[in-house]
């Protein structure tokens, strides 16, 4: 387990308070709830994102509320994929894989691997723009994965995608996030992404847990 204690962000017409918060170290973290609950501020403040008044992470017996976004080594999977527009598939992985430091060869080979089990390896020359949207998710789920983070978040990674690909993408991400056994955040206000991924599962309202 890592354990969150004292999550508080205050804004001038909101708060967040999360006193204490046991997340699993394996398996896939849902933290549910509707527009305006507060969970985009959770994942956020988290992250380190968000003007954060207090918070105490305790993950591997380090307190990653005292580190820098980049000192956590968390990867990120947002809602828009957020995927550079001048490079292709492939650009956008090396690029995180640099930036993490992760030498050449430990990357060509973790990337042939991801590719094949996320369907990507025929679309790494490819420009991200020219990507369908399931495409670009798999892309950012590779990139956010290369290097091995301590733990993945992802932000209602299917809700830009069609109805009909959103069960197939569902599962395909389970599986893929199965294999990497890293533990995940997962951030929905759909039940359907609840019912496919979630090993452990928290509601939130008004920027509380419930």
């Amino acid at each position: 387990m890592s354990l969150v204690e004292k999550l508080i962000i205050e804004y001038s017409d909101f708060s967040v308070r999360i006193e204490k918060w046991e997340l699993l170290d394996s398996g896939v973290n849902v933290l549910r709830g509707p527009s305006g609950s507060g969970k985009t501020s959770v994942f956020r403040g988290l992250l380190g994102l968000e003007n954060v008044k207090e918070c105490k992470w305790m993950f591997g017996g380090e307190d990653l509320g005292r580190l820098s976004p980049g000192q956590k080594n968390i990867g990120v999977v947002f809602q828009t994929y957020d995927l550079f527009p001048h490079m292709t598939a492939y650009e956008n992985i090396h690029f995180a894989a640099e930036a993490k430091k992760v030498d050449s060869a430990s990357f060509e080979r973790q990337l042939e691997s991801m590719a094949k089990k996320l369907r990507i390896d025929h679309l790494l020359n490819r420009k991200a723009p020219l990507l369908s949207g399931g495409e670009q998710q798999r892309v950012a789920l590779a990139r956010a994965v290369v290097g091995t983070p301590r733990m993945l978040f992802l932000d209602e990674p299917f809700s830009a995608l069609d109805e009909e690909l959103k069960q197939e993408s569902r599962e395909l991400v389970r599986d893929f996030i199965k294999e990497q056994n890293i533990p995940v955040l997962l951030i929905t206000h759909d039940i359907r992404d609840v019912d496919v991924l979630g090993d452990k599962v928290f509601e939130i309202k008004n920027g509380q847990l419930v």
